[in-house]
């Protein structure tokens, strides 16, 4: 299995995707590839916005990309697919037109079966059990907020250290204390902006300069980064 889990999209002052885009490139391999893009996430801009905003980038990076909404069959777009990518926006949507296009098994089953695996944001979450570590506020309803389950963990993206000045709510790390109170069994990963995790055969890095916040009821939050072995969190 080969992900490539991205915290977020852009970083202050840089293009889109700048700071991933030579890590995405590198990750799909030199031999040119049409990956698949799954743009549900988009709720502002359309679906045909958002596959030409990234196809630019994957061309640059020397890829390119068909969303899946071209196809009357999504379902078989995946079976076909050389790759699969998941585009950021809101999760609540995202999971929802995945769930009602059916398409939960069909993605599992074929980045199990070897598939480069690329998300960024919302589909980081996704990649997940479930999308219950999400930022976003649920604007519709899924069947079930059940994801991939490609990872045994769970991602908070965009992961923020402390609230805005003059700011009385929650901080983030509370409200992973809260998950993790009521899901004792699960790991979390707080992953910071600028960073993503990559999975290959059966080990896990992060990628990125600042490290990633790891969370479990019983545990002391740690703190790892590049150097450290993050494979105990696949098992």
């Amino acid at each position: 299995m080969k992900l490539l889990l991205i915290s977020n999209s852009t970083n202050p002052g840089e293009p889109y995707l700048g700071y991933s885009q030579a890590m995405i490139g590198e990750f799909l391999g030199k031999k040119h590839i049409k990956t698949l893009f799954i743009p549900y996430a988009a709720v502002t801009f359309s679906w045909d916005d958002y596959e030409l905003k990234v196809r630019e980038k994957f061309r640059e990076a020397g890829h390119d990309v068909i969303s899946i909404h071209h196809f009357t069959d999504p379902a078989e777009a995946v079976r076909k697919a050389q790759a699969i990518v998941v585009g950021g926006g809101n999760t609540w949507m995202l999971i929802k037109m995945i769930r009602d296009n059916k398409l939960v098994g069909p993605v599992r089953e074929k980045v199990l079966s070897g598939i480069p695996y690329i998300g960024w944001s919302a589909g980081s979450n996704v990649a997940c059990p479930t999308i219950r570590t999400t930022n976003d506020m649920p604007v519709i309803r899924p069947s079930s907020f059940r994801a991939f389950n490609l990872i045994p963990f769970q991602i908070n993206p965009h992961y923020l250290d402390a609230n805005p000045e003059g700011h009385a709510g929650e901080t983030r790390e509370q409200r992973i204390e809260e998950f993790i109170e009521v899901n004792p069994d699960l790991w979390v990963a707080g992953l910071r902006e600028g960073t993503m995790f990559h999975v290959e055969d059966g080990k896990m890095r992060l990628i990125g300069p600042r490290k990633a916040r790891i969370f479990k009821k019983g545990h002391e939050p740690i703190e790892l980064g590049e150097a450290d072995d993050l494979s105990f969190l696949l098992k």
